[in-house]
């Protein structure tokens, strides 16, 4: 397969099973120049697979600007580059975004070469609404910040999804259960397309408590899918509630406020809550 020159090819990879991978990225693999790897050990075991002796280098996270631009560098020469992450489709919660973006505003063509990607295989198999959806990506590490983004998708009314890690993933469906409520739909999808593939449905209170009580579904690679909220409910607050809620917010931090507010009102406090942290923003 001769490949155009000076292009970079995004190629996804299998999410674990090897016989998901196409035939389109082990043939780019297999003819690139070089590839672009998360993780170059990682990716190791797949080059063998598929005997594929293309030169390997590291683009991650941490990557800096000299990286990306030694790999400019090779386009420009009129090497083809291949791009790729750990698993699944690369720029997906994964690193990458710079070096496509820089490609693209230099002229290089920059090509997709589709596959497989978790939040797509969990959201296709979950059983929950999929026509509209929010891919969330990871929550933040620490629990307040982690409450406080999941306090702004309290009105979401798409289907959303998360990725997650293992040892904070019933920390995490701990705090959702917090936010949305404990009787919102949520969904684990562990292991996909692996020997332990685990898929999973249940009210918010009950999937925690499911997942607390069994280690095996604390590890591997989790996505996490929540049910988007109700149309229309709760997504507002009355004028009165406003009103009293703007008085004690001017004393008082947002949690006491959506307390004394729920009092006062009958709204709930998690409601109130919610709406305090948009207005703050705002």
């Amino acid at each position: 397969m001769g490949l155009d020159k000076a292009v970079l090819y995004v190629v996804a990879t299998p999410i674990g099973n090897l016989a998901d991978m196409v035939p389109r990225a082990v043939e780019i693999l297999q003819c690139a120049d070089l590839v672009a790897a998360e993780d170059t050990r990682h990716s190791q075991r797949l080059f063998s697979h598929f005997d594929i002796d293309t030169p390997l280098v590291a683009y991650h996270d941490h990557s800096d600007d000299q990286r990306t631009a030694r790999l400019l560098e090779k386009l420009e020469a009129g090497q083809t580059v291949a791009l790729i992450s750990d698993a699944g489709t690369p720029l997906i919660s994964d690193p990458g975004y710079r070096l496509v973006r820089e490609a693209r505003e230099r002229g290089f063509q920059v090509v997709p070469i589709p596959g497989a990607c978790a939040f797509v295989a969990a959201l296709s198999a979950a059983g929950l609404p999929s026509d509209r959806f929010s891919f969330e990506g990871f929550l933040p590490a620490k629990s307040q910040a982690r409450e406080k983004a999941l306090a702004k998708l309290a009105a979401e009314e798409r289907t959303m999804i998360f990725y997650e890690a293992p040892h904070r993933v019933v920390d995490t469906l701990e705090a959702m259960r917090g936010v949305f409520g404990s009787e919102r739909e949520a969904v684990i999808a562990r292991e996909l397309s692996k020997a332990f593939e685990t898929i999973r449905l249940m009210p918010l209170a009950a999937l925690v408590d499911w997942v607390r009580a069994d280690r095996n579904q604390q590890r591997g690679e989790i996505v996490l899918l929540v049910r988007g909220a109700e149309t229309g409910k709760d997504s507002e607050l009355d004028e009165e509630s406003r009103r009293v809620m703007q008085i004690l917010m001017a004393e008082l931090p947002p949690k006491r406020a959506a307390a004394l507010a729920a009092e006062i009102t009958g709204v709930n406090k998690k409601v109130l809550y919610n709406w305090s942290l948009t207005e703050k923003e705002g």
